[in-house]
């Protein structure tokens, strides 16, 4: 009789699999075509924007006291601003969006690398040491290129982003499998 925990072990993989594979088929598509992904990320980050700019000014209204409300109604309308320039120059927002990618490349990059090396040699630290070293490149080609970048940039690094998520993930999922098999004495799903 197998043991729940390697129950739960296969059917947590299995999922991880499930999605590391979605996740792939995800990154093929944005980067075969890098203009809609970014189009879509700019989109979907400006409907966020505004759900957020509006829960700020609701949150301004229930606030009660005068100057707590008003910065919070200030900075929802600022947002509710951005949100509404993004999501009517979508084209613009990839600019924006890009200058945005380049911080956050450098940043996670660095922070990758520096956990891969903290939990080397675990299983999957080269890839995901591999990531970071590529996401800081990215950032790189990015700001040599700005603003011409912009157009392409979000798109093709988030399809590309992805495929490495999604062979990380799915390196994980396909280790957590075998160790739940050979925990539960053999072969077979």
């Amino acid at each position: 009789s197998e043991h729940p925990l390697v129950g739960a072990i296969k059917a947590q993989s299995g999922l991880l699999i499930g999605l590391g594979i979605l996740t792939l088929v995800l990154g093929f598509l944005a980067i075969g075509s890098p203009f809609v992904a970014g189009v879509s990320v700019a989109i979907v980050v400006g409907c966020l924007l505004l759900i957020n700019g509006v829960g700020q000014c609701f949150f301004a209204f229930q606030a009660g006291s005068f100057g707590s409300g008003l910065l919070a109604l200030i900075l929802g309308g600022l947002t509710v601003i951005c949100a509404v320039m993004m999501l009517a120059h979508p084209i613009f927002g990839l600019g924006v969006l890009t200058l945005i990618l380049m911080a956050y490349l450098f940043v996670e990059g660095i922070f990758e690398i520096f956990v891969a090396f903290q939990i080397r040699p675990t299983l999957g630290w080269g890839w995901m040491a591999f990531s970071g070293i590529v996401s800081v490149i990215l950032g790189i080609v990015l700001w040599r290129d700005w603003p011409v970048s912009g157009e392409f940039a979000i798109g093709l690094l988030f399809g590309i982003k992805l495929i490495f998520l999604a062979v990380w993930m799915l390196q994980i999922g396909f280790a957590g499998r075998a160790i739940a098999n050979s925990a539960s004495g053999g072969g077979g799903n």
